[in-house]
């Protein structure tokens, strides 16, 4: 017996979502989605907007395209209507209705979807070489899955603070990782547009698939880079926290910060906000952030090949640290090339 999925035990979410080209681009490359997946809808009308997360879940996905010319809008447009494409076709279809079986389904979808853009791109010259990053969370019951490919990021607000939930397959996350960069130099790196995969470029890719048990309470927000990089986790807790507040206002104030600071890039946010008794109250022992979720099927994805988002950065000055940015990079580009090629 499915109790979430009652009346009497309700998981609710109420959503909106903005995209917005920004100051400098010419077009805009990136789009989202946003649907009930028991209702086999995707819309921003109002039966969708505010919704019971049903016995099939709910999905959000956020894709940032690139590629230039048309390329980059084909491509995240294409992973977005695929992605849910295939979860009507299979997860809507399973007699098997458990956590397991959801999150394969999505990182099945985002898979899916990369071989159905390569195979696109390698039919049709004029896209040669577009990709798009892809960040999805799929609602089921009490939790939320995440499956993501590029840099796209996810959020948890609970409170008034915001903590990721995603890690960026990036250049400079490795850096972090690896103890060469902390995340201040990261965020200020002109390096920061090298993503280490993309969904198109190559015929395989490594999803990142995480799971977070879900809060009364709770808002997610999931946004591109034109976002994130040039809006803090702080200032997006601010902007989304309020009960109250409308969440279009929400959405409309974030991008217009990120556009006064410059608006560099395409800017997409989808927020979230969730409630209902079918859910805990929060508790101070709470574990958030990056979780890997297990899957019995194994991983049979490739090793993450670095590719460019946008131009290459210009050359570094000085510095063993400079020194190890600089080979990464051309290792990078060298990689780039080959598979645009």
């Amino acid at each position: 017996m499915n109790l979430f999925g009652s009346k009497r035990h309700a998981v609710r979410i109420a959503v909106f979502g903005k995209t917005d080209q920004g100051r400098t681009r010419e077009h805009n490359e990136d789009c989202f989605l946003v649907a009930d997946l028991t209702a086999r809808q995707a819309s921003l009308q109002p039966e969708v907007r505010e919704h019971t997360v049903g016995e099939r879940g709910s999905l959000i996905v956020v894709a940032d395209g690139m590629g230039g010319a048309a390329a980059g809008e084909v491509a995240s447009q294409m992973a977005t209507e695929t992605i849910f494409d295939h979860l009507v076709a299979t997860w809507c279809q399973d007699d098997e209705r458990t956590p397991q079986q959801f999150a394969y389904r999505l990182k099945e979808a985002v898979e899916h979807a990369n071989r159905s853009i390569h195979e696109y791109a390698r039919e049709h010259p004029e896209v040669r070489g577009m990709g798009t990053t892809t960040t999805l969370a799929g609602f089921l019951d009490d939790h939320v899955y995440l499956a993501q490919v590029g840099d796209s990021r996810a959020y948890l607000v609970r409170g008034s603070r915001a903590l990721q939930l995603t890690k960026d397959q990036s250049l400079m996350q490795r850096l972090v990782d690896a103890g060469e960069l902390t995340e201040e130099e990261a965020e200020k790196s002109e390096r920061k547009n090298i993503i280490l995969q993309a969904l198109g470029p190559d015929a395989k890719v490594r999803v990142d698939l995480t799971h977070q048990e879900i809060r009364r309470g709770d808002t997610l927000v999931l946004c591109s880079d034109g976002l994130s990089g040039q809006v803090k986790k702080d200032e997006i807790a601010a902007a989304v926290s309020e009960p109250s507040k409308d969440l279009a206002a929400a959405c409309a104030e974030l991008i217009a910060l990120a556009n006064e600071r410059g608006g560099p890039d395409n800017i997409t946010v989808v927020v979230a906000r969730i409630s209902g008794d079918g859910l805990k109250a929060a508790q101070s022992g709470d574990q958030v952030g990056h979780q890997v979720y297990p899957l019995l099927d194994g991983d049979s994805t490739t090793e993450p090949v670095p590719v460019y988002k946008g131009s290459p950065p210009p050359e570094p000055k000085g510095s063993v640290q400079a020194l190890l940015v600089t080979a990464l990079a051309v290792l990078a580009a060298a990689a780039a090339i080959f598979l645009l090629t």
